[in-house]
């Protein structure tokens, strides 16, 4: 996409808070990242590290599109949505560290935490796909609870080929969830170029199959993937059902740090790397003078700040104690954690006699249950039968006493002896 084709679709109607609030928090992603980086390099990051790096518009705009009691599932390279929601960098720093004071208290070196009660956030799911049930049955309960919430997760061109990835979304399109799934075309899975893995040009035609709405956007232009989001949120919270989005970007680096990922041609990488979203947003800023250098140092200066403190708090975290280790490995209960439904409907909207709704229905050709006789007729396909037909079944399917059984055999053996007596008297 050209500058001016950029240029034009972020001329949205945000005010210019919001516009600054893309750019800071796209800003705290990358910088979070390179963190992170650093410390992986000083062996302080006892997990792997996945780089969301040219993909911070597709987290941070989708994520700012919700709404406080909305929920999310991010995945690995989700961490703007994160920092959207408002997790603090420390706890993203000590998690991967496997600090104590992390959200995990050590027990994960990734980012496989959430927060159920405060940011409504659900943990990453490290099988790919699995969150889209997950996230599917969050949208229900929250409908079924009278919360009006909208649940949202995100799943990469590769997981958009596992076989939860269908039957979540079909799931959530028969149930009409409130939910919205983000699919991250970045191009490569792992190694895998996405030509080699899907035979679409764009794989939010999958939504076809299951009879939802869909689109396609340019991942690295903020504003636009923002809209996008909001738009599918508030149809999908008006009850339109899930919604699927297409974000088109580039993985910028390998698939961890152990990846150099030399298998991307050079070329490609320079194109994209031209795209920077960060960067062109940046322009566009300025160019709108939404951004000028007095309050682009003020950012800088912000995040600075705030990422050398949360640093020193999280180095400065103890690791768990060795006993801790056999602690909290199972959940015994509500010792654990006490979790309840918040209902904001009257309850007995959703119980009997108000909620029940006969499961009767009528198709012809199929009769109503009965047979001609009055007895239980059997199902058919097809045609109806006769009439002798439906005797005939129902006289066989009938329970059958023991006394008539007997007799029915004896009959029939009399009858059997007196046949070989005629034939051996002829």
């Amino acid at each position: 996409m050209s500058g001016a084709a950029i240029g034009a679709s972020m001329k949205k109607d945000l005010t210019r808070q919001q516009y600054l609030d893309l750019y800071y928090y796209m800003r705290l992603n990358r910088a979070v990242e390179d963190t992170m980086v650093k410390l992986f390099r000083q062996n302080k990051i006892v997990g792997g590290l996945y780089s969301s790096l040219g993909q911070e518009g597709i987290s941070v705009g989708s994520a700012y599109a919700l709404e406080k009691k909305d929920w999310l599932a991010p995945m690995i390279r989700n961490i703007g949505a994160l920092l959207v929601k408002g997790v603090p960098p420390r706890d993203i720093f000590m998690q991967h560290m496997a600090k104590y004071d992390s959200p995990t208290k050590g027990k994960d070196g990734t980012s496989h935490f959430g927060d159920l009660d405060n940011l409504h956030i659900v943990s990453p799911i490290s099988m790919l796909g699995d969150l889209i049930p997950v996230m599917a049955g969050v949208a229900i309960a929250g409908r079924y609870l009278g919360q009006k919430i909208v649940a949202m997760t995100w799943i990469g061109d590769g997981g958009s080929s596992t076989g939860v990835f269908h039957e979540g979304l079909n799931f959530a399109a028969t149930q009409k969830a409130p939910f919205v799934l983000i699919l991250e075309n970045n191009l490569w899975a792992y190694s895998t170029p996405v030509r080699r893995q899907v035979p679409l040009e764009n794989l939010a035609d999958r939504a076809k199959a299951y009879g939802i709405a869909s689109y396609i956007v340019d991942g690295n232009d903020v504003v636009a993937m923002y809209k996008t989001a909001k738009e599918a949120v508030d149809r999908a919270r008006a009850g339109e059902g899930p919604i699927l989005i297409e974000a088109k970007s580039f993985r910028r680096m390998g698939h961890a740090q152990h990846d150099p990922a030399e298998y991307v041609p050079k070329e490609m990488r320079a194109h994209w790397e031209a795209r920077d979203p960060i960067l062109l947003y940046e322009k566009y800023l300025t160019s709108e003078k939404l951004l000028d250098a007095k309050s682009k140092k003020e950012i800088d200066d912000k995040i600075e700040a705030l990422l050398q403190k949360e640093r020193d708090f999280a180095e400065n975290s103890p690791m768990p104690p060795a006993e801790f280790a056999a602690e909290g490995v199972y959940c015994t209960g509500d010792d654990c954690h006490k979790v309840q439904p918040k209902w904001e409907r009257d309850k007995r909207e959703v119980m009997p006699p108000k909620s029940s709704v006969p499961a009767v229905w009528t198709v012809e050709g199929f009769g109503a249950g009965k047979g001609s006789s009055g007895g239980i007729a059997p199902i058919h396909f097809g045609d109806t039968p006769a009439a002798t037909e439906k005797n005939e079944n129902e006289e066989r399917l009938a329970p059958k006493s023991p006394t008539k059984t007997i007799a029915k055999k004896k009959s029939a053996k009399a009858a059997t002896v007196g046949a070989g007596s005629r034939k051996a008297r002829r």
